[in-house]
C-alpha cells in the first residue's frame, strides 16, 4: 500500500494577506491616535518602500505590452477591414468608459476629506497650467532615457506606439524584438507579483499612517469609493452597452444567457483570463464564426477593457480629491487620453490595472499613497470591473459579427443544452 499523502498546509491567500493587513493597520492607525500621535512618522516609509518597488515595474511594463500588443501577429498585420473595424469600437466604447468614471467620481467626491499628503519637491498640479502646444509638444519625448527616468508615462506610450508599428513594418525580421518585449511583458508581471507579496505590510502601513493622521472617517470614504465604481459600472451597462446591443440587434436574452458563465468566472476569480476559454466556446455557439471570436475576444483582452478603464479614470481622480489637489477640466481631458493609451497594455490579470495608475498618478504629480488605500478594497471593485470587462469582450465579439453580416444566431434550446453540457 502507498502510503497516505501528507495534508495540505493551509495557508492565507494574498487577498486574505491584504485584508488582514488591513485590519491590523487600521487597529495600529486607532490605537496611533488616540494614545501616540508622534509615532504616525515612523509607519509612513514602510508603506512608501512599497511604492518605490510599484514605480521600479511602471516604464518596462508599459513598454513590453504595448509593443507586443501592436506589433503582435494578429494586431498590427491582422486582417484588414475587421481589424479596423475592431480597434474603432473598441476606442468609442472605452472612451465612454473612461468619461463615465470621470463623470461619477466628480459628482459622488468619494475622495473629498481624506487630506493624503501631496508629493513634496516639485511644483503642484495646478501650480503652472500648461498651455495646448505645450501639452502636444510634452507628447513626444526628446529621449526615451529620460522619459523612462522621470517616469512619464505620456511619453512612455508615445515612443512604444511608434516602436511598436516600426517594429511590425519589419515583418519576419521583427520576429525576434516582439518576442523578447512578449518575454519582457511576462517577467515584469512575474516581477508585479514578487511586489505583491509586500503588499499587506504596504497596505497596513498605509491605511494606520492615514488612520493615525486623520482618523476613522477614512473608513466612510472607502466604502463610498466601492459604491461609487458599483454605481458607474452599472450606468456604463444600462446607457452604453445596452444601447450598443439594441442598435446592432444583438439578441438580448440570448447574449445573456450564453455570458452568464464566463461573467461568473470573472466575478469570482477577479482574472478575465480564467473566463476567456468559456467565453470563446459560448460565443461560438451563440452564432459568432469561430475566425472571430478567436481574433475579436484576444483582441480585445488587451484593447478593450471597459471595466478597468472605468475604474482607472475613477480611481485617478478619487486620488487627486484625497490629495486637495484640484484638477482642471483640461487636466483631466489629457489625463483620460493617457489613460485611454495606456490601459491598452493592461493584460487580463488580477491587479494590472495597478501599475498603469501609479504611472499616471506618478505623471501627473499625486500621491501614489492614494493607491495603498484603494488597495485594501481593490478585491470588491476587481470583481465587478473584471466582469464587466467580460461582458464587453463577449459583446465586441456580437457586434463585430453583426458588422460583418457573418453573425447566425443560435435558438435559446441550443444555447441552454450547451450550458447544460458545460455544467456536466
Amino acid at each position: 500500500m502507498s502510503a497516505p499523502a501528507a495534508p495540505r498546509k493551509w495557508r492565507l491567500t494574498l487577498t486574505q494577506q491584504i485584508f488582514l493587513g488591513l485590519f491590523i493597520g487600521l487597529l495600529a492607525g486607532f490605537l496611533i491616535s488616540t494614545y501616540q500621535p508622534a509615532y504616525v512618522s515612523y509607519v509612513r516609509p514602510f508603506s512608501q518602500l512599497f511604492l518605490r518597488m510599484i514605480k521600479m515595474v511602471i516604464a518596462p511594463l508599459i513598454f513590453a505590452t504595448l509593443v507586443a500588443g501592436i506589433a503582435g501577429p494578429g494586431h498590427l498585420k491582422s486582417v484588414g477591414r475587421m481589424g479596423f473595424r475592431a480597434i474603432i469600437y473598441f476606442e468609442v466604447v472605452t472612451t465612454l468608459a473612461l468619461i463615465i468614471g470621470l463623470l461619477a467620481v466628480n459628482l459622488t467626491r468619494p475622495g473629498v476629506g481624506l487630506n493624503i499628503p501631496a508629493p513634496t519637491g516639485q511644483l503642484e498640479i495646478t501650480a503652472k497650467p500648461q498651455t495646448w502646444d505645450q501639452v502636444l509638444l510634452h507628447i513626444v519625448p526628446t529621449s526615451i532615457v529620460q522619459a523612462m527616468a522621470e517616469g512619464d508615462v505620456l511619453q512612455i506610450v508615445a515612443f512604444s506606439i511608434f516602436f511598436a508599428v516600426a517594429l511590425g513594418l519589419l515583418g519576419e525580421k521583427g520576429r525576434p524584438m516582439i518576442r523578447m518585449c512578449e518575454l519582457l511583458a511576462e517577467t515584469m508581471f512575474k516581477f508585479t507579483n514578487l511586489v505583491m507579496m509586500y503588499a499587506p505590510i504596504g497596505v497596513g502601513a498605509a491605511i494606520a499612517y492615514t488612520v493615525g493622521h486623520g482618523g476613522l472617517r477614512v473608513l466612510w470614504n472607502l466604502a463610498w469609493l466601492v459604491a461609487t465604481l458599483y454605481l458607474a459600472l452599472a450606468v456604463f451597462l444600462l446607457t452604453v452597452l445596452v444601447p450598443v446591443a439594441l442598435l446592432f440587434k444583438v439578441p438580448l436574452r440570448k447574449f445573456f444567457i450564453a455570458v452568464k458563465e464566463p461573467a461568473v468566472i470573472a466575478f469570482s476569480t477577479t482574472s478575465s483570463e480564467a473566463a476567456l476559454p468559456r467565453a470563446m466556446e459560448v460565443m461560438t455557439r451563440l452564432g459568432v464564426p469561430q475566425k472571430i471570436v478567436s481574433f475579436v475576444l484576444p483582441l480585445g483582452y488587451s484593447f478593450n477593457l471597459d471595466g478597468t478603464t472605468l475604474y482607472l479614470s475613477l480611481a485617478a481622480i478619487f486620488v487627486a480629491q484625497a490629495a486637495n489637489v484640484s484638477l482642471t477640466v483640461g487636466q483631466q481631458i489629457t489625463m483620460l487620453l493617457t489613460l485611454m493609451l495606456t490601459s491598452k497594455g493592461v493584460a487580463g490579470v488580477p491587479r494590472a490595472s495597478l501599475v498603469i495608475l501609479a504611472g499616471t498618478l506618478a505623471s501627473y504629480n499625486l500621491p501614489l499613497e492614494g493607491i495603498t488605500l484603494i488597495l485594501g478594497v481593490d478585491e470588491l471593485m476587481d470583481m465587478a470591473r473584471t466582469m464587466v470587462n467580460v461582458i464587453g469582450n463577449c459583446l465586441a465579439t456580437v457586434v463585430l459579427a453583426r458588422w460583418e453580416g457573418e453573425f447566425k444566431e443560435a435558438s435559446e434550446e441550443e444555447l441552454r443544452a450547451a450550458a447544460i453540457e458545460g455544467e456536466m
